[in-house]
């Protein structure tokens, strides 16, 4: 990342731009057509920890894509977020359709693999929310439980529902969060089953299922968190450290200007 001179010779520091893929909507209030959207929180979030958010369109028309295109339309990043969203297909995994998977986009998932590969190999730091980090599973060579309904018990809880979160010490996480226990605001019926390449758990809820992972073995920084920290960055710290995080990575010699 590159600073620049203002008019009157003064150097001012710019904000790391993150790359923040938007999400397909069939209808929004604003709008009378599709659209392309994200979350207000998470962008406001990225701004709050002083990054610059960018939104980027997904293109991968016949959800087909090639990692030297978005490569080429990654290059202006200094860090990526992968937000949350709908399922992924289950042929991106090997595995089965479920009858509660719920606004699967094929063109979508391709185009969010493929930045998850680009970002990873390239040492761009990125941050994996929820959907994100299952993009980032699978991309690695995971798999997903298509319903933890079907794991007995705890399935219920981690959607819409406000949860304890033990984290390692000492742990990226940690680090970001400042603690080794964060409350976390979650919304999803599906976790990883099988970790990808290098993936690391770092992070567990109280009932086992795994809510923070980092990788081993790439050139730049990654954090993988499976709720939400969008949703009550404004308020709690903790939750704000995490989008700080990847801004402070976004910051750093591995970034690109």
């Amino acid at each position: 990342m590159t600073d620049r001179t203002t008019g009157s010779g003064a150097v001012a520091t710019r904000r790391p731009l993150i790359a923040i893929p938007a999400r397909f909507a069939a209808t929004t209030s604003a709008l009378r057509y599709a659209a392309d959207v994200t979350a207000r929180a998470l962008v406001q979030s990225v701004y709050d920890a002083g990054g610059e958010p960018l939104v980027v369109h997904p293109h991968a028309p016949r959800a087909e894509v090639s990692d030297e295109e978005v490569a080429a339309r990654l290059a202006f990043a200094d860090g990526l977020l992968l937000p949350g969203g709908g399922d992924l297909s289950p042929r991106w995994s090997g595995q089965e359709l479920h009858e509660t998977h719920y606004d699967v986009d094929e063109e979508q998932d391709a185009f969010d693999l493929a930045l998850a590969r680009v970002a990873l190999s390239q040492g761009i730091p990125t941050l994996a929310i929820c959907r994100g980090l299952q993009v980032v599973t699978v991309a690695r060579g995971g798999t997903l439980h298509a319903d933890m309904i079907e794991l007995g018990g705890f399935a219920a809880v981690h959607r819409n529902h406000v949860h304890r979160i033990l984290i390692e010490t000492g742990s990226a996480l940690a680090l970001a969060t400042g603690s080794t226990t964060v409350t976390a605001s979650c919304y999803h019926h599906q976790s990883i089953d099988g970790l990808g390449e290098g993936m690391r758990v770092i992070a567990r809820s109280e009932d086992e299922v795994p809510e923070g992972v980092v990788i081993d073995g790439i050139p730049g920084w990654f954090l993988g968190v499976q709720w939400h920290p969008e949703d009550t960055a404004a308020t709690d710290p903790q939750q704000a450290g995490i989008f700080r995080a990847l801004v402070d990575a976004a910051r750093g010699p591995q970034s690109r200007a």
